[in-house]
């Protein structure tokens, strides 16, 4: 389960990939350590219709009430596994889709000593999770907090490949790499979306740093 990744590239190194993102109307930060319920950029599609748009959202997807029960906050679901259960599916279809540009995750293993973060290779190029995301939604993430109404997201995972499952043996994010993918996610019916769920080819990943809550590499660009 990814509770752990980076984001360090601009805009520019997201329209390699995807390029059909409106003029952002934010500027990003380099992220070196993102945990859920922390801020990310993500790409959605426009309410109004238009090309995708860059936006900043929350890390945890709304938790189904059984999980609920007894509990006064909700800090949120951050993995997506089971896209079959009722309580996802009704956040499957297009709209709700979104591209979570990372340059490097993490998955923890404690025999193999901490954190150990993946990247497509050693310079960290930017890919993306394959995301879902939620407008405006009003809960109780932190008792401190209280009550706030905020854009979400969450991305799904798949079965690992053999990278990672040397790592962890139950799951790892669901990873697109082509522009492509990209467009199939966030255009088209679930029924063909759906292929996308799938684990990276083996020999896709490079560990690329051990241990540490945050990714050595920080250029941004």
């Amino acid at each position: 389960m990814c509770n752990l990744y980076s984001h360090t590239r601009n805009v520019e190194a997201m329209r390699r990939l995807f390029p059909k993102i409106r003029n952002p109307l934010i500027n990003l930060p380099s992220q070196t350590g993102i945990f859920p319920d922390y801020q990310a950029p993500i790409i959605r599609n426009a309410v109004d219709g238009g090309e995708p748009e860059l936006a900043m959202a929350r890390w945890g997807m709304p938790s189904p009430a059984f999980a609920l029960e007894g509990r006064k906050t909700d800090p949120g679901i951050a993995n997506v596994r089971n896209t079959g259960s009722p309580h996802w599916k009704r956040w499957l279809n297009a709209q709700n889709r979104c591209l979570v540009p990372f340059t490097s995750f993490s998955e923890f293993s404690r025999e193999a000593g901490g954190d150990i973060w993946f990247a497509l290779s050693e310079a960290r190029p930017t890919a993306f999770f394959a995301g879902i995301w939620l407008p405006q939604w009003t809960s109780v993430r932190k008792v401190r907090e209280g009550e706030v109404t905020t854009d979400l997201f969450a991305f799904l995972t798949t079965t690992p490949n053999a990278e990672v499952g040397a790592i962890h043996s139950t799951t790892m994010p669901v990873i697109l790499t082509e522009q492509g993918q990209c467009e199939t996610w966030m255009a088209a019916t679930w029924a063909v979306a759906s292929y996308l769920k799938r684990p990276l080819l083996d020999g896709s990943l490079k560990i690329v740093q051990h241990g540490g809550k945050k990714d050595g590499l920080t250029n941004y660009g």
